[in-house]
């Protein structure tokens, strides 16, 4: 399954109503960093079944990055029962994604 983009829209419905972990990828177009992960979360989005993945641009969705402190990029929030429970700040491995999403 490819990554979910989410919106405003569609933020409630996709990851505080899921029921399953929600890992969500806080990225800009503009970000080198962010770049360099994008192709491993759409990788990881799809190969799992048991986390949803997703993405917020944070240049269309600021309000959701404010809403949750995300102050640098790329950051990836990790959601379970519509409550975050961990945060990832900067470019990471495949590993080290697949590791923060099991830990």
């Amino acid at each position: 399954m490819a990554a979910i983009h989410l919106t405003e829209a569609n933020f409630e419905q996709e990851v505080m109503h899921s029921e399953i972990p929600v890992l969500v990828d806080f990225w800009a177009p503009w970000c080198g960093p962010c770049k360099m992960l994008s192709p491993i979360i759409d990788e990881i989005a799809g190969e799992v079944t048991d986390v949803k993945i997703c993405k917020v641009n944070t240049d269309e969705v600021d309000s959701i990055a404010f809403k949750y402190r995300v102050m640098s990029i790329p950051t990836l929030i990790l959601f379970k029962n519509g409550t975050p429970v961990a945060t990832s700040v900067g470019a990471k491995q495949k590993a080290e994604v697949l590791q923060f999403i099991w830990s």
